[in-house]
């Protein structure tokens, strides 16, 4: 099935939740919706879902107008944040509940729901009611009710968001596969770009109920088509720092340098150049890497990492440090960076250079 969005815009008292989305989604691609916090995902999926009606716009599922089509009559399924199973039930019972109410034969609901519980490894639970199971058998079995229905179209509101930090990537990491092997359209809210990152697939990155940019994820990642996609899709975000292009790159009013090759045709004149916390450093890692003069705002530890918090000429960086580095709030000290890591952005925030991506495999704060 393809998923077709033509305009959709949606009004809640005087406020535009959505506003003016256009979006086709192939059959059986794996979509991700990035944003912050009430950027429209939720919205947008419960229009895509049938669950509420655009105030403008249509949408259309393989060619046909469903825009006035209530849920109960699109094939859809939805994973929410919270665990929602029935308590009163067996994870059996919770897992074949949309079978047995689509009157499937008894045969076929015990094959489906077994199927699916063995691929979400939950097997060992059937017997078992809800409040017998740990959080993260809670949203498999949630998941695995959504899965059973064979449904068109599959969404997915952050649903690994409750979850502590390894069982999540223990369910991100075998999501891929299970997605794979179905023929679903499959959309996945996240405000985590790690997760985009991990995930793959295609994503739309959603501003305020606009849909900023969408595109294959890694492309998205390399080529963030505004300042606020570069923003979004980092973690910690990307340095966004003022500055000219006069021949060299002039930051803070003193500071110059080497403007990279991929400036080259870029006018002379006023820009907001960017940078990803992990592409600085307080030592020199090559001999590319160029001292930029900064002051030690604090370092925050992030378990094997330190986000130091800099500032330079009254700019906030943050640099991405593997190991603890306790430096003293207030302390000078040579920020690193090579000029041809940086991205540069108009002063209306549109992408107008960016740097060629390193070959390694990338992480949210990589190439």
């Amino acid at each position: 099935m393809s998923l077709q969005l033509e305009g959709i815009s949606k009004v809640v008292g005087k406020e535009t939740w959505i506003d003016d989305i256009s979006l086709e989604l192939a059959p059986g691609s794996f979509n991700v919706l990035l944003g912050l916090t009430l950027a429209g995902k939720t919205t947008l999926m419960r229009l895509m879902a049938g669950l509420d009606r655009p105030d403008r716009g249509r949408i259309l599922q393989n060619g046909r107008d469903v825009t006035d089509v209530p849920v109960r009559k699109r094939n859809v399924a939805m994973v929410y944040q919270q665990f929602i199973n029935y308590p009163s039930m067996t994870v059996y019972a919770n897992i074949a509940s949309p079978l047995r109410i689509a009157g499937l034969p008894k045969k076929e609901i015990d094959r489906r729901v077994r199927e699916e519980a063995e691929r979400l490894h939950i097997a060992h639970l059937l017997d078992r009611l809800p409040g017998e199971l740990s959080g993260g058998q809670q949203q498999r079995t949630a998941m695995a009710r959504a899965l059973v229905r064979d449904a068109d179209l599959l969404l997915l509101d952050e649903p690994l968001v409750n979850l502590d930090y390894k069982l999540r990537e223990e369910l991100r990491a075998e999501m891929r596969e299970i997605f794979a092997r179905r023929r679903s359209v499959v959309v996945y809210a996240t405000t985590d770009p790690t997760e985009a990152l991990a995930l793959g697939g295609r994503t739309a990155v959603l501003q305020a109920g606009r849909l900023i940019q969408y595109g294959p994820t890694l492309e998205v990642y390399h080529r963030p088509a505004t300042e606020h996609v570069g923003y979004v899709f980092g973690e910690p975000p990307m340095n966004i720092v003022p500055g000219r292009l006069e021949g060299d790159i002039l930051l803070g009013g003193t500071t110059r340098l080497p403007a990279p090759a991929h400036f080259r045709q870029l006018p002379a004149g006023s820009y907001r150049f960017g940078i990803r916390p992990n592409h600085l450093s307080i030592t020199r890692r090559s001999s590319a890497e160029l001292a930029v003069p900064a002051e030690v705002v604090v370092p925050e530890v992030n378990g094997s990492e330190t986000y130091i918090h800099v500032r330079h000429h009254g700019v906030d960086w943050v640099i991405e440090q593997t190991g603890v580095h306790l430096l003293p709030i207030g302390s000078e000290i040579a920020m690193y960076l090579d000029p041809e890591r940086l991205f540069a952005f108009d002063t209306d925030g549109r992408l107008v250079a960016a740097p060629t991506p390193l070959r390694a495999a990338v992480r949210s704060g990589g190439a």
